[in-house]
């Protein structure tokens, strides 16, 4: 394909930026520049009807209430406050009890697991759940490891390289059984799935703007009934933005463009997400067909619509995108410390090291096409030959 620009299914690492998404966007860089701390000017006053414009229209699309969403810079920064605030208040008050259990699972992002083993040691009980063999995290595990001693439970809605959708409200339930708090790390289902935090049940979810084709740099962390109700400590200090839980000044133009890509997100879920998985399963059976001995990593779980994780067998994931220039995908492995390591995700589902490191993610997005996915599955066949056989990139 030489007169042709390289196929990005890559969306589930991030996805370009909505044109509808940037003209919104752009007056609040230099038209309306104001502070919406500041409301004694007319700049100060039109930036914070925008920000509360968009409160509104992200709130919308997960089922809350505007005073129940904060921004944050993106859903690292969302799960590190949700985690990280609720266990320094409990810390700092005496009247919290013997509550010193968290409860996660194995095939959290970094973003949640990271924030997690800091705490085991710091002198948290850190209680990890398994999933089985599609990713799904073990229900009865969960209702073995939320007690009464349990201040904070969490668990994706989704993952992010296998596209496993969660039993999110049945753990919710268990926690709350308990007096226990959930969260959910929501940022690959959020504007892929509908995501509702009354029927999931959760007190905190996080997600990215970069993750539905808002711009990267802003996410929101939901807290049920808002900032003031539900008991967390900031982990900036400054001034009193974001209801004094995210302290610095808004940024604007990214909170606008999250409040687009929301409202855009909302009006194209059903048709995306059904053109997307039929796009995803006619990829997964005709490469089962050209790749004997072919895995797809959780098919029998309830996935995302666009994700695919696909073993090939014999071959080495690095030596594939080698061998396929005009293709942009992720591995199923990565570089910790120097040292290339296999997914943890796909360790815990058991998958073996061999296998992960010869597994591939396939996440496609709005501007996906029928004509790249045939185009994909032809240039995966030919790669995973040349590699079988030890043929040289291409």
């Amino acid at each position: 394909m030489p007169d042709r620009e390289p196929i990005y299914l890559d969306y589930n690492a991030t996805t370009p930026v909505d044109p509808r998404v940037l003209a919104a966007m752009l007056p609040y860089f230099s038209e309306v520049y104001g502070n919406p701390a500041n409301g004694l000017h007319r700049q100060g006053r039109l930036a914070a009807r925008a920000v509360d414009e968009a409160r509104e229209r992200v709130a919308d699309l997960i089922g809350a209430q505007a005073n129940e969403i904060v921004f944050t810079a993106g859903a690292t920064e969302s799960n590190t406050l949700a985690i990280e605030g609720l266990t320094r208040r409990a810390d700092s008050r005496s009247h919290t009890g013997p509550r010193r259990r968290i409860v996660t699972t194995a095939v959290e992002h970094k973003a949640v697991l990271e924030p997690c083993r800091r705490l085991g040691r710091e002198g948290w009980d850190v209680v990890v759940l398994p999933v089985d063999h599609d990713g799904v995290v073990d229900v009865a595990a969960a209702a073995e490891a939320i007690d009464d001693n349990t201040l904070l439970v969490s668990v994706q809605a989704a993952n992010n390289e296998v596209g496993t959708i969660q039993p999110v409200a049945a753990i919710a339930a268990l926690a709350h059984a308990h007096g226990a708090l959930i969260h959910c790390d929501a940022a690959q289902a959020v504007g892929k799935v509908v995501v509702d935090v009354a029927a999931l049940d959760v007190d905190l979810l996080s997600a990215s703007a970069h993750k539905l084709y808002g711009p990267k740099g802003i996410g929101l962390l939901y807290v049920r009934g808002g900032p003031r109700r539900l008991p967390l400590q900031p982990v900036s200090l400054g001034g009193g933005q974001e209801a004094g839980l995210r302290a610095g000044t808004s940024n604007v133009p990214g909170i606008v463009g999250f409040g687009k890509a929301c409202s855009l997100a909302k009006e194209m879920l059903q048709e995306e997400g059904t053109r997307q998985a039929a796009l995803r399963n006619q990829l997964e059976e005709m490469l089962i067909e050209g790749v004997p001995g072919l895995v797809i990593n959780g098919r029998a779980a309830a996935r995302l619509p666009n994700t695919s994780s696909l073993t090939f067998p014999s071959a080495d994931a690095d030596a594939l995108l080698l061998n396929l220039p005009n293709l942009m995908l992720a591995t199923g492995s990565a570089c910790t410390t120097g040292a290339v390591e296999p997914s943890h995700v796909l360790q815990a589902m058991g998958v073996s090291r061999e296998a992960a490191y010869g597994t591939v993610r396939v996440s496609m997005g709005r501007n996906t096409q029928p004509d790249d996915v045939v185009i994909a599955i032809a240039l995966m066949q030919e790669a995973w030959l040349a590699v079988r056989e030890g043929g040289d990139a291409v």
